[in-house]
């Protein structure tokens, strides 16, 4: 998936469509000259509505997308025709999809399922026609409701992407390698930092015809809640992973201090995180002899299941599965 085209964040102007206004109308044929009001109602102005597409995994459609203005509904007309509804404006949007108003961050909707379709922004209701306002004592109504306004905001679109584990390192802590070790997926890999600028999913072939996902999100350094480095551009990802896979060099300095500032990073974008099941895998084991894991391995916590692994040899990876399907299934 090249960077340019993955984009994960839009910040677009919605209104939905105004109701159209009541009638004021009066019946008048050869045999009834006093046939009493007969205006109609006015239609429905437009709803905005998000429907979820699983074929979609970026928000690159909506990119240049900055004003959405969704059709007014008609006004009412004679013989108590109801006027035309405003046809609804339907943004397909990738499962993950998170929509907030831009003003104040508050959260409308969420995209969970496939085909799921939520209401944005419903349009204004149609005003009344003077037909409903005849009474005994008001026989012939001069007015009528205007149609009600619809809603207009500035919403960002955010996609958070939908995995069971979700990999967590610092840059070139060799995330898309063991992406790649472990699925059939095709991210960038080099000897510098940042090699993955947008996140990577690969579906992960486990026993019994048995898979899960699992995301390699972008590498976190210190200081990216605070904005460092790529900031918190793909922190958001990891909120919606199950199980997150902590991946820490073999050949680190200190492979306790570097989950800990991991973890830190986490708890600062949001402390929700460190509720969610936590797996460390040690890689780049072909680098030490495995006697040495024992060594390395007490410098982290003991409560967190730990394994040693090599996607360059293969060595631990199987063992590593059955961490992660164990915690999927707890």
């Amino acid at each position: 998936m090249a960077s340019s085209n993955f984009i994960d964040y839009v910040k677009i102007y919605c209104r939905s469509g105004n109701g159209g206004p009541g009638s004021v109308h009066f019946r008048r044929e050869k045999f009834a000259p006093k046939g009493g009001p007969d205006g109609g109602d006015g239609g429905r102005g437009a709803n905005i509505i998000l429907r979820a597409n699983a074929q979609l995994w970026t928000l690159l459609h909506l990119k240049y997308t900055k004003h959405i203005i969704a059709p007014d509904g008609a006004a009412g007309q004679a013989a108590r025709r109801t006027g035309t509804s405003g046809k609804d404006v339907i943004l397909e949007v990738p499962i993950g999809t998170v929509a907030k108003l831009a003003d104040t961050n508050e959260k409308l909707v969420e995209i969970t399922q496939d085909k799921q379709e939520v209401i944005l922004f419903a349009g204004g209701r149609g005003g009344l026609g003077n037909d409903h306002f005849k009474t005994s004592t008001q026989q012939a109504p001069y007015h009528a409701q205007p149609g009600e306004s619809g809603i207009e905001a500035w919403v960002i679109l955010e996609l958070k992407l939908l995995a069971d584990v979700g990999l967590v390192g610092f840059p070139n802590a060799g995330k898309s390698t063991l992406l790649s070790v472990v699925s059939a997926a095709k991210p960038e890999i080099a000897q510098y930092p940042f090699t993955t600028l947008v996140p990577n999913l690969g579906v992960v072939s486990y026993r019994d015809d048995l898979s899960f996902v699992m995301a390699d999100i972008p590498g976190i350094i210190e200081g990216a809640a605070q904005g460092k480095g790529l900031g918190i551009r793909f922190l958001r990802h990891i909120e919606r992973n199950s199980v997150l896979l902590f991946l820490i060099p073999a050949d680190s300095e200190d492979i306790g201090q570097e989950y800990r500032i991991l973890l830190n990073e986490l708890q600062q974008y949001n402390p929700e995180l460190l509720d969610k099941k936590r797996i460390i895998a040690v890689s780049k084991g072909d680098l030490i002899p495995e006697t040495d894991f024992a060594s390395l391995a007490a410098k982290l916590p003991s409560d967190i299941p730990h394994v040693l692994i090599s996607a360059v040899t293969g060595s631990g990876i199987n063992q590593m599965k059955d961490l992660i399907w164990q915690a999927l299934q707890g």
